[in-house]
Parts: C-alpha cells; structure tokens; sequence
C-alpha cells in the first residue's frame, strides 16, 4: 500500500540542506539546517527533530475534469535526478476562508486567481505535490504544506510562479506561510 500521510521534519539530518527559511505571513518556525521527508508520523526518538509537520495527500479539491486532464499531461514526478532544489511552503488560511462553501472557494482558487492556470504555465519544469493538514485535525499549525521540486536552471521561472500566486486574490486569505528553500546533497 502507498503511504498518503508524510512528514517534513526539520533539524540537523536529511538529504535536503536548507538555504534560507523566511516568515511571509505570521509567525516563522524555528531554524533548522537540514530537512527530510519521511512517510508517516516522524518518531522524535528515532529520528530526532527541531520540527515536524505532517500532511496527507488526498483528491484535487477544486480541479474540473479539463483542467485534471492538463495537469496529468503535463505534470512530471517528483524526485527527478535534475530537481535538486526544492521548496516547501508550509500555509494556512483565515477562518474566513473556511468559512467559505466549495463552491465559493473554487470560484476565488480559479476563476478570480486563476491559480490551476498560473500553475500549468510553469509545468513540467516545476514538479509539486500538495498535502493536506486540516484532514488531521486542528493541533496541525497549517492547513497545507506544498512541496516543489525544479532543476537550479528553473529558479527565476520557480519565483515566478509564486510572485503570481501571491499577488491573486486568493493570497489574502493567507495568515500564515513560511517559505523554505532546499539544495539536495
């Protein structure tokens, strides 16, 4: 069975060294040297962190058949031997924001942000994988943790693409985001 429950932990192992690691919105997450992806829970005993933030992943939420269809065609796959920089962008949103009926969030994620289109823009040099947080449960200091993958040749276009996606209106539902920078070693 494949896992769809993953954790980042933070601290001094992992194949991962951080660059820089910045507050955006709200508060930072303590400094850490070096980051690893683990499936599962991360044991503090094993494997001991400064942080560790978990997230499942799960079905696109906001994502109509046509634009699933784009995406498959032009996503590629995580853990390609030229993307070794990488980014993981912890976020949540205002209670505003979850106020909201899916229907209005999808309208505010696409067809006021365009968020599924400024993505497709950068694919296939930009690989990502979403995980969801809000699904275990409210102890969880964000709702979603994105992962990005890309080959240091694709960086201008990788800060491009998040310039775009904070600058939609989508992004002032934000109240907390920390954006992690990653070299494999």
């Amino acid at each position: 069975m494949i896992s769809r429950l993953f954790s980042f932990v933070g601290g001094d192992s992992g194949p991962w060294r951080v660059t820089t690691a910045r507050a955006c919105v709200g508060e930072d997450l303590p400094a850490v040297g070096r980051l690893q992806v683990v499936e599962g829970i991360a044991d503090p005993v094993t494997q001991p962190f400064i942080w560790s933030l978990s997230g499942v992943t799960s079905n696109e939420r906001y994502v109509e058949r046509p634009e699933k269809t784009a995406l498959v065609a032009k996503q590629q796959g995580l853990g390609r031997a030229e993307a070794t920089h990488a980014a993981l962008i912890p976020l949540r949103k205002t209670a505003a924001w979850w106020a909201l009926t899916q229907d209005e969030r999808r309208r505010i994620f696409e067809a006021k942000s365009r968020h599924i289109a400024i993505g497709l823009h950068y694919l296939p040099a930009i690989a990502r994988k979403l995980h969801h947080c809000r699904d275990l449960g409210d102890a969880q200091p964000f709702d979603f943790l994105t992962w990005f993958e890309y080959a240091p040749g694709d960086t201008a276009a990788f800060e491009s693409l998040l310039a775009a996606l904070r600058e939609s209106e989508e992004w002032t539902y934000v109240d907390r985001e920390v954006d992690i920078r990653l070299v494999r070693e």
